[in-house]
């Protein structure tokens, strides 16, 4: 293939214009890198994220909550909002689905509300608007003054635990409710617990039924000043005498004697384990009342985390965006696991994690595309933690985890992409976890079982072991009259079947080599020539009519979150078998440039809200379009992947709240900003193998494992050299626009030669 051609590219730009970006100015090697980190990028639009406080995969995600309900509330808050409901413990970033809210302190002043309240009746209750202008956060900190009590709020956090301090109005009556009945998306709780130790701690526990069917959460809660404090459930006071209930709906309303300007500080762990393990958690993390040594210790950790790449050039904008990303894919997978060793399983036992934590929050079908191959190069050990409890999440319950959460499976989205990611470290060289175990678990994934493995409900179990599992396994296809989300479903599953297929090979498996990868080629089922895309085919073996391919009904038609459009380049396992199928390099590139260039109106009455980020019908703002602008580099057209990734690094995110194009996904969103402005990507995890786009920055440091260096160079790159002229590794130029991780992993320098101009043919 030849690497450095000329074609011009006309794309249209579809639902998020293109916002101009400044001249480059900063050419300085960005220090103090957790300055360049905004929290709040994200909250605004349909990212999802939060801006509260914690610390790199931590258990505790404190932060404010501003709505309850919707799907602009799963992480319980948006930018929009003007009222905060208080502060609660542990949140989601970027997920899709809402869960969590758990223990919401919020502090007052005179009368305390037995109610929450709304953002939108804020004075119905005890929530409070914010103080204009006092909001702010950065990693490991939050702070904002509330209005209705004048009470400055300020949060940090340990790993497992929580600091709050409230600075209240000299002459105020102090006051503070613990809502243990507080919970985002109004899921069902099961159990409410709270109990008063002493005038200066008090601990329950919270059970609640929702996208985690049996969610557990214990706290204990250590003050500075002492309390008196009343019960009271729902809007019910307690007789005076009580110290405890258990009913759903308790809180605590606790009053404060302090001086003049004098703050309160609580510290709070939690735990998914047991009382003790909450108690621990606090006092051998926080041990005594220095607030700003926590906040301290946790930039400290940040500036450690995101310093794992140093990036010179780009404008301001570009470097807070890029650290803002990096800042992004450390929230989670969160750590699960007690100070003492201690963790909730799958199977709802406590158990020693032996020296290797345990793990929670696993958005497998959004991380294993670019979060999971990231991690393979500034965070490997991590990522071999993450798998070893994976396979211990298989010991457990039966099967590897689809959308795990605080050990509880979901059953969420389709696949089965903890395979990508075990077989994708595998071949990077990190094998720090139970090989043949792994390999019997990810076999066993792609295998229709409800016998051996335990199910939650019925709804979860039809969603871990779909029809479409039993017919790709029976009928060798799935049928789209039978099964919903058909086409989808089939082309992952060839996918992650060529993945097993790898590792049996390595393995010296011969059987399971030739089975999977027979079914790896499953995908060409679904090609109808005549069309040019991926289509639903019913049980006799005709095409699903009527056809559009801008069609979507959200959840419910042939494809998850997405259109023919979309779904109709997911071969990344096989891009010269795509090639074919669409008659060769020509065509491909005819139908591929019809995708950027198409308009992008959609069609249907309940289109998927995830079709965002659109350039033509191209959706950035969801996973399944990631790795399409690559695909040019497969074919010789290279210079077209580099105009598309331009496009989308400098107009689908921005350095504001609302500055990502769909929801951040567990890190996803930030992942592909990461690799694509280093000037790479990986198309295919599990093919150890990493493709050129367009860097953004003259130069970048990543710093690898063993004190090595892998450096990226592309002196003189501005918003106008978007094009690569040349490129080498080690001082050899690239014939073609690939290389392997192995020279990666190295440490070496990658050099770009950047122009204005494609280079000519």
């Amino acid at each position: 293939m030849k690497m450095f051609s000329v074609l011009g590219l006309l794309i249209i730009v579809g639902a998020i214009g293109v916002r101009a970006q400044p001249p480059r100015k900063s050419r300085a090697l960005v220090s103090h890198k957790v300055d360049l980190v905004d929290p709040f990028i994200g909250t605004g639009g349909h990212g999802h994220t939060f801006p509260g406080a914690t610390v790199p995969y931590g258990m505790v995600q404190l932060s404010p909550d501003t709505r309850l309900n919707g799907w602009d509330a799963c992480s319980g808050y948006h930018s929009s909002d003007q009222a905060i409901l208080g502060f609660s413990h542990t949140h989601l970033s970027g997920t899709g689905i809402g869960d969590y809210g758990d223990i919401l302190f919020m502090p007052t002043t005179g009368v305390q509300p037995l109610t929450q309240g709304t953002a939108e009746t804020p004075d119905a209750g005890y929530c409070s608007a914010k103080v204009p202008g006092t909001e702010r956060a950065s990693p490991g900190y939050y702070t904002v003054t509330l209005k209705d009590y004048n009470v400055k709020a300020e949060l940090t956090a340990t790993t497992r635990a929580g600091m709050h301090r409230y600075t209240f109005p000299a002459g105020s009556d102090a006051g503070l409710i613990v809502d243990v009945g507080h919970t985002l998306q109004s899921h069902q709780n099961v159990v409410n617990e709270i109990e008063v130790i002493n005038d200066h701690e008090l601990r329950g526990r919270k059970v609640t039924k929702g996208w985690a069917r049996d969610q557990h959460i214990y706290f204990h809660v250590v003050f500075s000043e002492p309390f008196t404090y009343t019960l009271a459930v729902n809007q019910e006071l307690l007789d005076a005498t009580a110290r405890t209930t258990n009913k759903t709906g308790a809180k605590a309303l606790l009053k404060f004697k302090t001086g003049a300007g004098k703050a309160v500080l609580a510290k709070v762990g939690i735990s998914g384990v047991d009382y003790d393990g909450a108690r621990n958690n606090v006092t051998r993390e926080i041990a005594g009342w220095d607030f700003a040594a926590v906040q301290t210790a946790a930039a400290a950790a940040w500036e450690e985390w995101l310093g794992k790449i140093e990036i010179t050039g780009g404008t301001p904008d570009q470097q807070k965006i890029f650290y803002t990303a990096m800042y992004h894919t450390a929230i989670s997978p969160n750590v699960y696991t007690d100070i003492d060793g201690r963790y909730r399983g799958m199977d709802k036992r406590t158990h020693a994690a032996n020296g290797s934590d345990n793990y929670t929050v696993f958005s497998l079908w959004d991380t294993f595309r670019a979060f999971h191959p990231l991690m393979t190069i500034i965070n490997p050990g991590r990522n071999e933690a993450w798998i070893r409890a994976m396979v211990r999440k298989y010991e457990e319950r039966g099967v590897l985890p689809m959308w795990e959460l605080s050990s509880n499976e979901t059953g969420t989205m389709i696949g089965y992409h903890s395979v990508p990611v075990i077989v994708d470290s595998y071949f990077k060289g990190y094998r720090n976890f139970d090989v043949e175990k792994a390999y019997q678990a990810i076999v066993h994934s792609s295998t229709y079982d409800t016998v051996n493995v335990s199910f939650p409900d019925e709804e979860i179990k039809r969603n871990l072991m779909p029809k479409a599992k039993y017919y790709n396994q029976t009928l060798g296809f799935i049928p789209c009259d039978k099964e919903n989300e058909s086409v989808s479903k089939a082309l992952e599953y060839a996918y992650n079947d060529w993945c097993i297929a790898q590792m049996a090979k390595a393995l010296g498996k011969t059987a399971d080599y030739e089975k999977f990868s027979a079914r790896s080629k499953r995908y060409q089922l679904y090609f109808d020539k005549s069309t040019g895309f991926m289509r639903g085919k019913k049980a006799d073996g005709t095409w699903k009519t009527p056809f559009d391919p801008r069609f979507s009904n959200h959840r419910e038609d042939e494809y998850v979150e997405g259109n023919a459009y979309q779904w109709s380049w997911f071969v990344p396992h096989d891009v010269d078998g795509l090639v074919t199928l669409h008659g060769g390099k020509a065509a491909f590139a005819t139908r591929l440039d019809s995708l950027f260039a198409a308009k992008s109106d959609l069609a249907g009455q309940n289109v998927s809200a995830d079709i965002s980020g659109l350039i033509g019908q191209y959706a950035h703002g969801n996973e399944p379009s990631h790795h399409i602008a690559y695909l040019y580099n497969y074919i010789g057209q290279p210079w077209k992947t580099q105009a598309l990734v331009d496009q989308i690094l400098t107009t689908l995110y921005f350095n504001d709240q609302n500055g990502l194009s769909g929801n951040e996904d567990c890190g996803q969103m930030s992942a592909w900003y990461i690799l694509s402005s280093l000037g790479f990507y990986q198309v295919s995890p599990g093919n150890p193998t990493y493709t050129l786009g367009r860097p953004l920055f003259e130069e970048v440091t990543v710093h690898l494992d063993g004190g090595k260096k892998f450096v990226i160079k592309a002196p003189h790159n501005t918003a106008q050299t978007k094009y690569v002229q040349q490129a080498k590794l080690n001082g050899k130029v690239l014939s073609t626009p690939f290389f392997a991780h192995a020279d990666l992993a190295k440490g070496g320098i990658l050099e770009f030669t950047m122009s204005a101009q494609p280079r000519g043919k």
